[in-house]
């Protein structure tokens, strides 16, 4: 009968679906390039001028745009033109996750960290190792969640919650938002 008390495992099915839903969305974009961009304007050809010169460089990007512009067309498209295409594209959405989520979606976690931890798994950055990270609106990241991004994009290191030691990653991180982040 005690297996009635153990922890419901829907958390770590939903994140398991997340991932098979954003490699389907990978493999239909897999072959996205800075010439499927489709605009006319004076704004947007400079746009996709920046896209292929940031390409292939390991420099991080912040794509501005109201919601529905293709900020996220634009991350995949600079992930496919760039030394990293053959590597994961990871993207996660930071508004759709809880406060209480985001940092073990970003970061991984250890088995027994919190309560329902039952087992360890990494986040998103040991995942994109070596490709790239589409952070989706980052603006609505916690100050707390912000200084820990900082802390890897400075140090290319990683810990998870409940461990100890560090994790080496490398990972070219692609932010967007619709958030005017100086105000």
């Amino acid at each position: 009968d005690l297996k009635y008390f153990e922890p419901d495992p829907v958390a770590n099915q939903i994140l398991e679906l997340q991932d098979k839903l954003q490699s389907l969305r990978c493999s239909i974009d897999h072959d996205l390039h800075t010439d499927d961009l489709v605009g006319d304007s004076s704004a947007f050809k400079e746009a996709a001028l920046l896209l292929k010169r940031a390409a292939q460089s390991q420099v991080t990007v912040l794509l501005l745009g109201e919601t529905g512009v293709g900020k996220e067309l634009f991350a995949r498209a600079l992930h496919n033109v760039s030394p990293r295409a053959a590597l994961p594209f990871i993207a996660i959405n930071c508004a759709a996750l809880p406060e209480t989520l985001i940092e073990s979606e970003l970061f991984g976690v250890e088995k027994g960290a919190f309560t329902g931890a039952q087992q360890s798994r990494p986040g998103r950055f040991e995942r994109a190792n070596g490709g790239t990270l589409f952070l989706d609106e980052v603006g609505e990241l916690s100050a707390s969640a912000q200084a820990k991004l900082l802390r890897v994009l400075q140090q290319g290191e990683v810990e998870r919650i409940g461990d100890t030691r560090t994790r080496k990653v490398d990972v070219r991180v692609v932010a967007a938002t619709n958030v005017d982040l100086e105000q």
